[in-house]
C-alpha cells in the first residue's frame, strides 16, 4: 500500500491578489462560479456599472493552474480550477484566487478532489462567519489537513477514474439535454395553446356563433367591456404605500374609467389567431390597472403580518413557504393584501424572470405582496388559467425581456404601462377551457418525464460521488 501524509491545503494552495481600480470607461471581463459548473466567464461590463471599484485580476499566464472559491458558496461547492476563458477576468476579494503547486498535488488529481465528498465533509466542520452573508474564509481553510498520496499515485488514480468518471459526465450530458427538451417542449405547448393550435380538432366541432361568448371572441369582449365600465367597483387608494398611514385608507366606490389604450396595429401582431379569437391588450380585460406592492421591512422573528418573497412567483407557480415576517401594523382593507384569484408579476428581477407570472392560490388576507412584485386582477368571467398561459408563453416571456428597462446586466424592470400593453389572443369562453384542460394534460405528462429525468440526475450524482470518494479515501 502506498503511503499517504496529511497535508494543510495551504501547501498546496497559494493565494496571490493582482489588485486593479476600475475605470469607469473600460469594459471589464467578470466570473462566476457555481458548484454546478465551477469557474466560467461571466459577462462583460462597463467600469461605471460595477460597483466595487477595488478588483483583482484572474492571471492564468503566470499561474496557469488557478483556482478559484467563492466565500459565501464554498460550503456549497463554489469552487474549482479556472479555465483558459477567464484568463484577465476580474473578480472582487470575496473570490480569492490560489496558485497549485503541482510538486505538492496533481492539478487533475485536485480537480477532481475538490468534487468529491471527501473534500465537502472536510469543508463541511467550518462555520460560516458573517451577519449579512455567511462565508468560509481562506484563513480558515487553508490550515485544514487533507490526505493525499505521493505524486505518482495521485497520477495512477486519475487515469484508474477517468474512464468511469468520463461515463457519469457523459450520463449528465445527456441528462441535462433531456431538461432542456423537457422544457422546451413545455414552451411550445404554451405556445401552440395560444395559437389555437391545440384546440384545432374541437373547433371543427364547435363553430362560431356570433353573439355568443361561449363560441365568439368579439362577444365576449363586449360583455367584459359592459362590465368593466358600467359596474361601479370597489377601488383602493391611488398613491403607492410608503409609510402604514399611507395602506390604511378606506376604499371607495367609483365609476371605473381608465386612459384608453391605444388600438393593437397590425404591425404588433405576432401570429395569426383562429377565426372567432380576437387580439386584445391585457389592460383590457383586467378589472383595475395593475399596481405595485408594498415592502416594509422584514424581521427575522415570527409576527401576524406575513409578505411574500420574489420566490413565490419565480417558478411560476404560487409558492406560499417563500414568505418574511413584517413587524407593522396593516389595515384589513389596505390595497397590499392578496385575494384568492389574484395575479401577481414579477416587474423586477434577471433577465430570466422579469415578467413571469403566477396566480395567488392562498387565502384573502392571509398575504402581502411586496414592492418588486405587481398584482392585477382579471374580468370575472374569464378563465385565469388560460390567460396565465398566455402571460407565460414564450412570446409573452419575450415581450417583458425586450421592455424591460434600467439595469439591463443585474435587475431590469417593466413598469405598469408594459403589462398593460400585454397582448392576449384572447379565445372564446368554451374555447378557453378546452384549452386549459389539453394543456394540463399536456404539461403532466411532461411532469412525468421531468421526474424521470431528476432520478436519473440524482442516481448519477450518486455514482460520480461513489467513484470520488472511493478513489480519494486513504
Amino acid at each position: 500500500m502506498n503511503e499517504w501524509k496529511k497535508v494543510k491545503i495551504g501547501e498546496f494552495l497559494k493565494q496571490y491578489r493582482n489588485t486593479i481600480y476600475v475605470d469607469d470607461a473600460q469594459q471589464y471581463r467578470q466570473v462566476t462560479i457555481s458548484s454546478k459548473d465551477g469557474v466560467k466567464y461571466r459577462c462583460t461590463k462597463i467600469g461605471k456599472e460595477i460597483g466595487r471599484k477595488r478588483q483583482f485580476l484572474i492571471d492564468l499566464k503566470k499561474y496557469p493552474n488557478t483556482v478559484i472559491f467563492t466565500r459565501q458558496g464554498l460550503h456549497e461547492g463554489s469552487i474549482g480550477l479556472a479555465p483558459e476563458e477567464v484568463d484577465s477576468c476580474i473578480a472582487t476579494e470575496n473570490m480569492p484566487m490560489f496558485s497549485v503547486d503541482d510538486t505538492v498535488i496533481d492539478t487533475q488529481y485536485l480537480k477532481n478532489l475538490l468534487r468529491s465528498p471527501i473534500f465537502a465533509n472536510l469543508v463541511s466542520t467550518l462555520t460560516p462567519t458573517g451577519s449579512a452573508q455567511k462565508s468560509i474564509h481562506e484563513r480558515d481553510l487553508l490550515p485544514l489537513e487533507i490526505s493525499i498520496p505521493d505524486l505518482q499515485t495521485q497520477k495512477k488514480i486519475v487515469k484508474d477514474i477517468s474512464s468511469q468518471l468520463e461515463k457519469t459526465e457523459q450520463l449528465s450530458f445527456e441528462i441535462a439535454e433531456q431538461k432542456s427538451y423537457a422544457k422546451q417542449l413545455r414552451q411550445n405547448i404554451l405556445q401552440e395553446a395560444i395559437e389555437g393550435k391545440l384546440t384545432t380538432d374541437w373547433r371543427k366541432q364547435h363553430p362560431v356563433q356570433k353573439g355568443n361568448p361561449d363560441y365568439d371572441a368579439e362577444a365576449l369582449f363586449e360583455q367584459i367591456q359592459n362590465e368593466k365600465y358600467h359596474t361601479d367597483l370597489f377601488a383602493p387608494d391611488g398613491a403607492h404605500a410608503k409609510k402604514a398611514k399611507s395602506v390604511s385608507s378606506e376604499p371607495i366606490r367609483v365609476t371605473k374609467k381608465e386612459k384608453s389604450l391605444p388600438p393593437i396595429t397590425e404591425d404588433e401582431i405576432p401570429f395569426g389567431i383562429p377565426t372567432g379569437w380576437k387580439w386584445v391588450r391585457l389592460g383590457e380585460i383586467i378589472q383595475e390597472p395593475p399596481r405595485n406592492g408594498y415592502s416594509p421591512k422584514a424581521v427575522d422573528f415570527e409576527t401576524p403580518i406575513k409578505t411574500l418573497k420574489l420566490g413565490a412567483v419565480t417558478y411560476g407557480v404560487f409558492d406560499p413557504s417563500e414568505f418574511k415576517y413584517i413587524n407593522e401594523k396593516i389595515p384589513e382593507d389596505a390595497y397590499c393584501w392578496l385575494k384568492n384569484g389574484d395575479f401577481l408579476i414579477e416587474r423586477s428581477n434577471s433577465f430570466e424572470y422579469v415578467g413571469i407570472c403566477a396566480i395567488y392560490t392562498g387565502k384573502d388576507n392571509e398575504f402581502m405582496y411586496p414592492d418588486l412584485l405587481m398584482r392585477f386582477r382579471t374580468a370575472e368571467i374569464l378563465l385565469k388559467e388560460y390567460i396565465h398561459s398566455a402571460l407565460v408563453s414564450p412570446f409573452n416571456r419575450e415581450y417583458f425581456m425586450a421592455n424591460a428597462k434600467g439595469a439591463q446586466k443585474t435587475m431590469p424592470k417593466i413598469n405598469q404601462e408594459c403589462v398593460v400593453n400585454t397582448l392576449i389572443p384572447l379565445p372564446p369562453l368554451a374555447e378557453q377551457k378546452e384549452i386549459v384542460t389539453r394543456v394540463e394534460q399536456h404539461l403532466q405528462t411532461i411532469t412525468q418525464l421531468e421526474t424521470q429525468i431528476a432520478t436519473r440526475e440524482t442516481t448519477t450524482k450518486q455514482l460520480m460521488q461513489s467513484i470520488l470518494k472511493d478513489a480519494f479515501e486513504e
